[in-house]
């Protein structure tokens, strides 16, 4: 069983930062791709970052590329994503997933293990 636990959201000016964390527990944490979504009021879950499972292959959506950047310490289990240059369409609520079978999927469907999320919110 894998638990993750996501932590680091808040309330944040546009053009702030935040970096959000996410701790994972019960399996082979660093065998393993892990991405990064979010999910705003009314939307569907969409795909925001992903690393590989040794942290040399990241890959992006085009809204935050060159403002988020998402890293990985296999040592600790946790995977992160620093968020810079803010903008209130950043706003939802942030999730982070570990696939066992893809190494760089932007698709919901290819991740198992979920974390609970954590609200970020951007104010203009």
């Amino acid at each position: 069983q894998v638990q993750l636990v996501e932590s680091g959201g808040g309330l944040v000016q546009a053009g702030g930062s935040l970096r959000l964390s996410c701790a994972a527990s019960g399996r082979t944490f660093s065998s393993y791709a892990m991405g990064w979504f979010r999910q705003a009021p009314g939307k569907g879950r969409e795909f925001v970052s992903v690393i590989n499972w040794s942290g040399d292959s990241t890959s992006y959506a085009d809204s935050v590329k060159g403002r988020f950047t998402i890293s990985r310490d296999n040592a600790k289990n946790t995977v992160y994503l620093q968020m810079n240059s803010l903008k209130p369409e950043d706003t939802a609520v942030y999730y982070c997933a570990i696939s066992t079978r893809y190494s760089g999927s932007y698709r919901t469907r290819d991740y198992d293990y979920w974390g609970q999320g954590t609200q970020v919110t951007v104010s203009s």
